[in-house]
């Protein structure tokens, strides 16, 4: 299995939208999520694109088969949206395009890396742990983290299976 993670571009976003559709199953199953499968919009890709916080797995055919997103806020990558088609889960293509977000952030000097996940199922909070992310809970969740976290309850996730996790490079 050859796998090369790079940059995506917007050629790639009908792609990677559905790569997204397909993840959400993923999460169904896992209870994490519920309702009609949603991707990013091609706004939000253009901004991690312009953001240079894009990138792709693609398989030996250059077909993405996963990809991760990301955009700056106050001096912090903030990570959106990482997924990996169902068919190519389980290899280490989450690992690697997280790989490559995170270095991508320490190579612009950022602070460090955030996101907001699911806590429960092991391909989220625990996979991130796993990676050196650590919870904010509390006073110690940056506002910036509790508006996404509220944004997120808005759009109908539960607030009981969300947390915020940042990375300190």
């Amino acid at each position: 299995m050859t796998i090369r993670i790079g940059k995506a571009s917007r050629d790639h976003f009908s792609a990677l939208r559905k790569i997204e559709w397909a993840s959400f199953e993923t999460l169904r199953a896992a209870g994490a999520v519920a309702g009609e499968a949603t991707a990013s919009s091609h706004d939000e890709l253009l901004q991690y694109l312009n953001a240079g916080f894009l990138f792709a797995a693609f398989d030996s055919q250059e077909i993405p088969v996963g990809y991760g997103g990301g955009h700056v806020t106050e001096g912090w990558l903030h990570i959106d949206e990482v997924d990996v088609h169902p068919n190519w889960q389980r290899k280490g293509i989450g690992r690697q395009i997280m790989a490559a977000l995170l270095d991508a952030g320490r190579s612009t000097k950022l602070i460090g890396a955030s996101l907001t996940t699911d806590r429960f199922a092991p391909f989220n909070a625990p996979f991130y742990t796993s990676l050196g992310f650590q919870a904010v809970e509390g006073d110690a969740c940056p506002e910036r983290l509790r508006a996404i976290l509220a944004k997120e309850e808005a759009k109908g996730l539960d607030p009981r299976r969300r947390v915020a996790m940042t990375l300190v490079f």
